[in-house]
């Protein structure tokens, strides 16, 4: 595990913690490959009923490290010439799979957005399946600033937050909006204050830990194909997921509660 990177796990909540705040915790590869591994992992540990992005220091994540970027001649140390573009091309590619896990695992995942998210780091925010933020938050896509088109995933999931007109127009001016300015487009689920923030991350991660993880995910799957693939498709998907859901034991016991008008309690099995 990176240094960069923090792991905690506690009543089925497994947190990733960015943590360089000296740096609005930019990323670095040491820093994407760990978050990768761990993501990987978390998806497959039954013992995880939610995954939980969030960053050190007051900020989410500044997106790639653009002093690194200024710095890229090219070329290697000793004046070689440097990778080229179909391996800079692979290497990126690569680790954007960290946005394909988070928007795919099979339970939910929840970016929790103290300060800033920028650039790459707004678009692993975007990934997660729901995002709770400081009002006072800054986001923006960044990207046009420093003349690059973006990555991470963040034009599809923003086109599908926002729409196609409004999402070209966040990513073209890179314009700055706050928690609360997101929540009203629809970006962020939830805008509270900042000294709130950490209260009302705990009881939603909580909320959803108490919940029927296997259907969770099969929700999630039927979402995910709903927002892209034509009708029948989601009747096949649904058709499928509502057979193994009503085949869990999550379901048979929420039915005897129902029938005995008590709260279930769900188990994640």
């Amino acid at each position: 595990m990176s240094q960069h990177l923090i792991e905690t796990f506690e009543d089925g909540v497994a947190t990733l913690t960015l943590n360089r705040p000296e740096a609005r915790n930019a990323l670095t590869g040491e820093m994407l490959a760990a978050m990768t591994a761990a993501a990987q992992r978390l998806a497959l540990d039954p013992a995880v009923r939610v995954v939980v992005v969030t960053g050190a220091g007051g900020a989410f994540c500044a997106g790639g490290d653009v002093k690194g970027f200024a710095a890229d001649t090219g070329r290697g140390p000793d004046g070689a010439a440097g990778p080229s573009f179909e391996q800079r091309h692979q290497g990126l590619r690569s680790g954007m799979e960290l946005s394909r896990i988070l928007h795919e695992m099979p339970k939910p995942t929840l970016a929790v957005i103290p300060g800033p998210a920028a650039g790459a780091g707004l678009s692993i925010a975007l990934a997660c399946d729901m995002r709770i933020a400081s009002a006072e938050a800054k986001l923006t896509t960044a990207f046009s600033k420093i003349g690059v088109s973006g990555d991470y995933g963040g034009s599809y999931f923003l086109t599908h937050l926002v729409g196609a007109a409004k999402a070209r127009e966040l990513y073209f001016t890179a314009d700055v909006i706050t928690g609360a300015e997101a929540a009203e487009l629809g970006i962020v689920n939830r805008a509270v204050p900042a000294a709130e923030l950490p209260q009302a991350a705990a009881a939603l991660t909580a909320r959803l830990a108490a919940m029927p993880t296997i259907a969770l995910g099969y929700i999630k799957r039927n979402l995910n194909i709903a927002a892209h693939g034509p009708l029948s498709d989601v009747l096949d998907a649904e058709a499928v997921h509502m057979v193994r859901t009503m085949m869990t034991e999550d379901h048979k016991a929420a039915s005897v509660a129902f029938v005995e008008k008590r709260p279930p309690v769900f188990k994640g099995r």
